[in-house]
């Protein structure tokens, strides 16, 4: 489980550099994300698809909320490429070991990772229809962003700046992004980023009345749907089975950024080559996104379609040892565009 080592700030300064912590652990959520989702096989594990397309484009939105946020109160926001393995955001708690995050092909390791990045302060302890055996200062990522919150209530309104470097829904999920002003705004903004992924207490609904993250990915880990009950918690796993295929996966490597690739085929390195060119394209887009530059969402949401079409490709290019394959290694290669 992630938990992440905070006191609550006390300057402007010391809450945009929580939010800058924050940004940096809601863009390392999308390599992984992206990778179990790019790794299934075509025309196979439909509900596990939509549940996985409807989490990673939360946390696009999720990453531009709080950009936004930060540039309202004076800040820049900074996208540092995040490497795996690795943590998110390099925090963890104290005295013990963060979460390493992997990048993992779809499969129970990369699902239970995501109910691990994604864990609620408290897990309600919700039955199962069947039988099925499932698997000091530190903080939950939603306590993370209260203590943010509980600081900004206090702001006057002269801390805030109407229109900076605001990122809206005039390209991209209307009705879900929106620029932020002043403390409602704020407020609106965290609450939407922690309803949708971790769900309120005892309630695995977010503010849309659907899944959080969490069981979302829990939906897909037990292969469940979860279910309404009228006995106490409320919901339970199952009896339905959500339809999931774990043999219909390509054989993709985990971590391939740890990976020799010089002992594999020119096509195995040009794969690669391209995915890491889509990637960091789409990394110098957001950047210039969140720094005002007008239409860049727009340019990075094309270039997460190119990543998308360079990660099938090299996803059917053998490695040397004639099974596996790599998906994308998300390395960042500078092109000198971001600003």
């Amino acid at each position: 489980m992630i938990r992440l080592q905070a006191t609550p700030p006390t300057t402007v300064a010391e809450a945009i550099d929580m939010l800058q912590a924050a940004i940096a652990i809601e863009f390392g959520t999308l390599p992984p994300y992206l990778y179990a989702k790019f790794s299934i096989l075509p025309d196979t594990n439909a509900p596990a698809l939509a549940r996985l397309n409807m989490i990673v484009n939360q946390e696009m939105i999720h990453l531009c909320l709080v950009c936004n946020i930060v540039n309202a109160l004076g800040g820049s926001p900074q996208l540092t490429a995040p490497v795996y393995p690795g943590t998110l955001g390099n925090i963890g708690p104290p005295g013990g070991e963060p979460l390493v995050i992997n990048l993992l092909p779809f499969s129970p390791d990369a699902m239970g990772q995501g109910m691990a990045i994604e864990e609620p302060e408290e897990v309600p302890d919700f039955p199962f229809a069947e039988s099925l055996e499932g698997t000091g200062g530190a903080v939950t990522i939603g306590q993370y962003y209260a203590m943010v919150d509980a600081f900004l209530a206090t702001l006057p309104d002269s801390a805030w700046t109407v229109g900076r470097n605001q990122i809206t829904d005039d390209q991209f999920f209307a009705g879900q992004l929106f620029a932020v002003g002043c403390y409602a705004d704020a407020h609106q903004a965290i609450s939407n980023i922690v309803s949708e992924g971790e769900g309120a207490k005892d309630d695995p609904l977010d503010f849309q009345n659907e899944l959080a993250h969490y069981y979302r990915f829990g939906e897909i880990y037990y292969d469940k749907v979860l279910t309404k009950t009228a006995q106490d918690p409320g919901y339970q796993w199952g009896p339905a089975p959500l339809g999931v295929d774990w043999n219909a996966v390509y054989p993709a490597i985990a971590d391939p950024g740890s990976h020799d690739f010089s002992q594999d085929s020119a096509a195995a390195q040009a794969a690669q080559d391209a995915c890491n060119a889509a990637f960091s394209g789409m990394v110098d887009a957001l950047q210039q996104a969140v720094n005002g530059v007008d239409g860049q969402l727009g340019a990075a949401v094309r270039k997460m379609f190119e990543l998308r079409m360079a990660a099938i490709a090299a996803l059917q290019v053998p490695l040397a040892d004639g099974v596996s394959v790599a998906g994308p290694s998300f390395l960042y290669v500078s092109t000198g565009a971001a600003s």
